[in-house]
């Protein structure tokens, strides 16, 4: 017999056993309110669903430090018929996490992708006037996007969005920017957070509210595995190399910055356990 033949086993029964379990339905998760003058941090998501996908740091800053955390849905999709239901899902979801929601316009924004940068100026310019006029608005702290290799063309896309609304604030404009990855890994993250069980399930939980994407890709399902990868990964990449790993179970990877003066300038390197309270100053 050999154990870790029953360890694999016993993983795939635990997927298949969680395919049976209802999507979404979960009452939100009960806080205490706000403060009035709370700080404020943007996740600017490519898609509905990014926010499960990312925002483990986001969802530790409104729980540890009390940040009003509000998820810019950039698009709703490239399927008109699914744009209105995916705004529904992903409402949902962030009424179940705590986050506020912001839409980018009544379907979101179409064709965010280089091409669009690239061939045409002013279509671009007009989606970063979008982009911009919310950031001036909300008067976030932290700033959540992708990197600028997150393979996926709406991922990419919304990276550049965000970098040129950030280089058409005022000179002396400053933001903490928190860089997340998904699709294609950081080649250079400078943190690793680690996630609490109860947190990844607020996560999956929050995930299963997009009914239409995880019926198609069961995302939220894989979501602890790929965690258990990003403390394998992390622990090198983040903590240094062939150095002790950190006793966690699930972690997220991410790139944390100080933008200042039109300058991108990274934090060291650091990793933070699930028993500190989480903290972005650099």
């Amino acid at each position: 017999m050999n154990s870790y033949k029953e360890y694999i086993e016993g993983i795939v029964n635990l997927v298949e056993q969680a395919r049976k379990i209802p999507l979404g339905g979960v009452p939100p998760v009960k806080r205490e309110p706000l403060a009035q003058n709370a700080p404020s941090m943007l996740i600017f998501s490519p898609h509905p669903d990014d926010e499960c996908g990312t925002g483990a740091i986001a969802l530790r800053m409104l729980q540890e430090r009390g940040v009003r955390v509000k998820n810019v849905v950039v698009s709703q999709g490239s399927s008109p018929e699914r744009q209105a239901p995916r705004l529904k899902e992903v409402t949902d979801a962030c009424n179940y996490l705590g986050f506020g929601v912001i839409q980018t316009g009544p379907v979101g924004l179409l064709n965010v992708r280089l091409s669009v940068r690239d061939g045409n100026p002013g279509e671009w310019a007009e989606k970063v006037a979008v982009v911009r006029d919310i950031i001036l608005r909300e008067k976030p702290s932290v700033v959540m996007m992708p990197h600028s290799k997150d393979w996926n063309s709406g991922h990419i896309g919304t990276h550049y969005l965000v970098e040129d609304a950030l280089a058409s604030m005022p000179k002396d404009y400053s933001v903490t920017v928190v860089e997340t990855e998904f699709w294609g890994e950081l080649e250079n993250p400078n943190l690793m957070i680690e996630v609490s069980s109860e947190d990844l399930t607020r996560m999956i939980t929050g995930f299963s509210f997009h009914f239409g994407e995880v019926a198609r890709n069961p995302y939220h399902l894989l979501l602890p595995s790929y965690m258990q990868r990003n403390v394998c990964r992390g622990a090198e990449v983040v903590g240094g190399q062939g150095g002790d790993a950190p006793r966690f179970n699930y972690a997220m990877i991410y790139r944390l910055s100080k933008y200042q003066n039109g300058v991108f300038t990274q934090a060291p390197n650091r990793i933070i356990s699930a028993q500190e309270q989480i903290c972005l100053d650099m």
